[in-house]
């Protein structure tokens, strides 16, 4: 529905200066560590926790900031420094056309996010585009727990063999699938309208 995450967070590090090798050196493990080792709850994966919502912005906000450095070498400002990196995410315009076509169609719509924050989110959009809203730091759930993708079907009154789920992180597109859901692997509007025209019969490429 954004821009990519990655387009996004580069943005972010540009505009604070933040030395590129040091963010990556703490995030990878973090992110990659949050789909290869979702079962393993004692490793309390920053992202994890996050997502859940089982700690705080301003306490994530700190941890990251205390590994990061600048490209001088100097602190990063903790506070607000989830705000500033989803500050350049941008709605994508093919993708909403793409939701609004199909609730026209009579299809039912929910999200389901993984939230860093539950603060960076476009919820006036949200009417015009979603009949249920799940967003995993207000249901103590996150992608790609299984619970969370029965939980967002159940908003709906649908079973997960009636959904189709659209993510661009792969494993959540297989944890769906275990679910019994279809899954759509996002990685261009273009390339998800042709599979959801596919899959739902519904003119959406234009």
């Amino acid at each position: 529905m954004t821009t990519p995450i990655l387009t996004t967070v580069r943005a972010w590090v540009q505009a604070d200066g933040i030395d590129w090798d040091t963010y990556a050196a703490v995030m990878r493990p973090w992110v990659f560590g949050a789909y290869e080792n979702a079962d393993q709850e004692a490793q309390q994966n920053p992202v994890h926790v996050l997502e859940r919502g089982e700690c705080s912005n301003a306490d994530f906000e700190v941890m990251l900031a205390a590994r990061l450095k600048t490209v001088a070498g100097g602190p990063v400002v903790a506070e607000g420094l989830l705000k500033r990196m989803f500050s350049a995410a941008l709605p994508v315009p093919a993708m909403y056309r793409v939701i609004r076509t199909l609730r026209g169609a009579g299809f039912s719509t929910a999200l389901l996010s993984n939230s860093w924050g539950c603060d960076e989110y476009p919820r006036a959009d949200f009417p015009g585009l979603f009949d249920t809203v799940v967003i995993s730091g207000e249901v103590g759930m996150r992608k790609p727990e299984p619970e969370i993708f029965l939980h967002a079907a159940a908003t709906l009154g649908l079973e997960p063999g009636e959904c189709v789920f659209i993510d661009d992180v792969e494993a959540n597109i297989a944890a769906a699938k275990a679910c019994g859901m279809a899954g759509v692997h996002h990685t261009d509007p273009a390339v998800t309208a042709r599979e959801l025209e596919s899959l739902l019969g519904v003119q959406l490429a234009s």
